[in-house]
């Protein structure tokens, strides 16, 4: 595999440029494989008390947020996969809110928490090292908007370090 080159203008919904930002200029797999150790770092500081809170009336729990982040780390990676494969079809959005709901995340410990995200991560960068260079400019539809395949590693990465802030800033 060849580093993932940034994506460009045009090759993901501009709703997504934040994300996209808080990791350009770097390498992306590298970005990836080291937020591993930042994922479990961070939550495990927060522990298993305080990541059964949320931080406001309304807003998700810890548990809730790191079941969103491997949520959405799996959502993308599928579309990521579909588009590299020649998929055609119009890729569904999702509801955030919902699958944080019916997650049932709060019933779960953190430690089983942080396994399965490592695991759906290392699953991810599996998936990225054997994706042939060809395949990562492809851009397909996913929730109604065009996206190619490397930028929505690009997403994954900066969407984890969106909400690693978050968590820095708003949980402790």
């Amino acid at each position: 595999m060849s580093a993932l080159s940034e994506p460009q203008a045009g090759e993901y919904n501009p709703y997504y440029e934040s994300y996209v930002s808080f990791v350009k200029g770097k390498n992306i797999a590298d970005v990836l494989r080291n937020q591993i150790d930042d994922v479990r770092q961070a939550f495990g500081q927060l522990g298993e008390e305080g990541s059964q809170k949320a931080y406001a009336a309304g807003k998700w729990t810890g548990k809730e947020l790191l079941g969103h982040i491997t949520d959405t780390d799996r959502i993308m990676a599928y579309r990521a996969l579909c588009i590299a494969r020649g998929e055609q079809a119009a890729l569904p959005g999702y509801d955030e809110n919902a699958y944080a709901s019916n997650g049932f995340f709060n019933g779960l410990s953190l430690g089983s928490l942080l396994d399965e995200f490592e695991a759906s991560r290392y699953a991810l960068l599996a998936l990225l090292k054997n994706l042939p260079e060809a395949t990562h400019t492809i851009k397909g539809n996913a929730n109604n908007s065009p996206v190619s395949v490397r930028a929505l590693f690009y997403i994954i990465a900066g969407h984890t370090e969106h909400h690693l802030n978050i968590l820095k800033t708003r949980y402790f």
